[in-house]
């Protein structure tokens, strides 16, 4: 067996066994946390203190990965209207916006998982978007350092009326997938995800393949074919730079801006979402190590404290925006995306209201 089979088959058995794969990751990551991580509290009424925000955040993770968004841009905006009201206390910008992406990186990455394993990522198109906005991730991480919590408010306000906008103004209704008319073909080719970037000669559930002109062909695990092409890296590169500051900042941005650049751009609304999983787990998850390890390099920033993190919050959160992530792709395929996006567009205009009044009483 040469080097590109061996690849090959450890590839195909990982998505097969995704599932495993992917609920193992929560369940090592709290048993890491109960016996390594520092705390400010112990025993069993520390750990069962926040049992109750499983629900809201399995229901979030479910809604966001959906429709292909950012988790924390529900998340964050529930911990400063919801979570006070519930556990009585209130959070930090920080110590909120750290919540929000230890969570929503598992989850996110679960869900990308399941929408590689569907056959809807452009895996080349992710990798390079992902190298672009990194540099702006950090430095938005590193801004949030020193902003008071005021301005904090209006900016994610800001953010999330724009996002609402855009999904308003979005065209989700371009390029629809076909069906194959042979079906005997399409079966031959099992349904692995396909290589990354591309699998040439295996155009299938769920292949992929470039031809010359650039032109791409995609086809689901379902048989659905999905025909676009990569052009328009320009203004995808912007929306993702600009969404990456906030991404840093707030802990979302990239995935709202993301998308609607991908759709702009002629991307069919399925691999829109699937993709745009990838960039914004990766860049969640490094938004995050800045959020916990960053503050000591920051001028008026906080040293390294892994005791100031709620663990025994993420215990509970990390686990259901997992499995809200693996539930996504089959909503996403069931439902009417459309609605679901006009839905949360009208959400966020909703939140963004209340954070200008917040940040209003603040200055």
């Amino acid at each position: 067996m040469n080097t590109s089979s061996g690849s090959d088959t450890v590839q195909k058995t990982f998505l097969k066994y995704q599932h495993v794969f992917v609920f193992l990751a929560p369940l090592l990551f709290v048993v890491g946390v109960y016996f390594g991580a520092p705390t400010e509290g112990s025993g069993t009424s520390y750990w069962l203190e926040y049992w109750w925000m499983f629900i809201p955040f399995i229901t979030g993770a479910t809604i966001v990965n959906t429709v292909g968004i950012s988790g924390s841009a529900l998340f964050v905006p529930f911990l400063i209207f919801i979570f006070p009201i519930i556990a009585g206390e209130t959070l930090t910008p920080e110590t909120l916006v750290k919540v929000g992406l230890i969570s929503e990186s598992f989850g996110l990455s679960s869900s990308a998982l399941a929408f590689i394993q569907y056959g809807l990522v452009d895996r080349r198109l992710a990798l390079t978007l992902v190298a672009g906005g990194v540099p702006f991730v950090v430095a938005g991480a590193l801004l949030s350092f020193v902003i008071p919590a005021p301005v904090f408010h209006l900016l994610l306000g800001l953010a999330l009326l724009t996002a609402s906008y855009l999904l308003f103004k979005a065209d989700l209704g371009h390029e629809e997938p076909s069906r194959s008319d042979e079906p005997e073909e399409r079966a031959e080719v099992s349904a692995d995800g396909g290589s990354m970037p591309n699998d040439a000669e295996k155009l299938g559930p769920a292949g992929v393949e470039t031809a010359d002109d650039g032109t791409v062909t995609r086809v689901d695990r379902d048989g659905n074919d999905y025909n676009y092409s990569r052009e328009g890296y320009l203004e995808r590169f912007a929306n993702y730079s600009v969404g990456g500051i906030f991404q840093g900042l707030a802990g979302f941005g990239i995935g709202e801006l993301g998308i609607i650049s991908m759709l702009r751009t002629k991307v069919p609304v399925r691999v829109a979402i699937g993709t745009n999983h990838i960039v914004v787990a990766l860049t969640a998850v490094l938004a995050s190590l800045v959020h916990v390890f960053g503050g000591q390099y920051v001028p008026g920033g906080h040293s390294i404290s892994l005791a100031s993190t709620p663990w025994n919050m993420v215990v509970w959160t990390v686990p259901a925006t997992v499995t809200g992530g693996q539930i996504a792709p089959y909503v996403s395929a069931a439902l009417d995306t459309s609605l679901i996006k006009k839905g949360v567009g009208v959400l966020f205009a909703i939140i963004a209201v209340a954070l200008f009044v917040m940040a209003a009483g603040g200055f």
